[in-house]
């Protein structure tokens, strides 16, 4: 068991690594266009191409990095007024709405990167399937996540955010 969840980890480790490489893949890609933009009047072809599939492989992983730290938007406007064996279920019903959302990414994604397997990008002459690969990816991630969010495992792994998110509150009343 141990040796399955340093390897969960590990898969896991590499998944945010990436997205954070998209991220900075966006950032050095844009700050280039710009600078030849205007020092040279030259843009590179590739360029937007290029930031547009950064953009949206992070944003997709994005959603299932989030989906571990449990971020994702809720109204606890509602819920706090709401006894603790309500607020499990409703925990619950995130949990298998996720699944179902991850399912749908991962089915209907796959399906969509088939279809633009055809078509191409016009700077890079990438296939378009490209930009939708992530779909079945995040998707996949999203089902893990949710999976072991019902199994009662804690997927959070930056629990410094807790502060941020404003859960220190929730937390001490607990």
């Amino acid at each position: 068991m141990h040796r399955l969840r340093k390897i969960a980890l590990q898969i896991d480790t590499a998944f945010e690594t990436v997205t954070i490489l998209f991220l900075l893949g966006v950032i050095i890609v844009m700050a280039v266009q710009v600078l030849t933009r205007k020092l040279f009047n030259f843009v590179f072809f590739w360029s937007e191409e290029a930031i547009l599939v950064c953009l949206v492989w992070f944003s997709f992983m994005g959603i299932a990095v989030g989906f571990r730290e449990g971020v994702h938007m809720g109204v606890e406007a509602l819920t706090d007024h709401l006894p603790a064996g309500i607020n499990k279920w409703i925990d619950k019903w995130v949990d298998i709405m996720g699944l179902i959302y991850g399912l749908y990414f991962v089915i209907y994604g796959w399906e969509f990167t088939l279809l633009m397997m055809e078509s191409t990008l016009p700077a890079t002459k990438f296939p378009n399937s490209v930009v939708y690969a992530v779909m079945p990816v995040s998707g996949f991630m999203v089902c893990v996540y949710s999976v072991l969010q019902m199994l009662g495992v804690d997927t959070r792994r930056h629990k410094g955010s807790d502060i941020e998110m404003g859960l220190e509150e929730t937390e001490a009343k607990q």
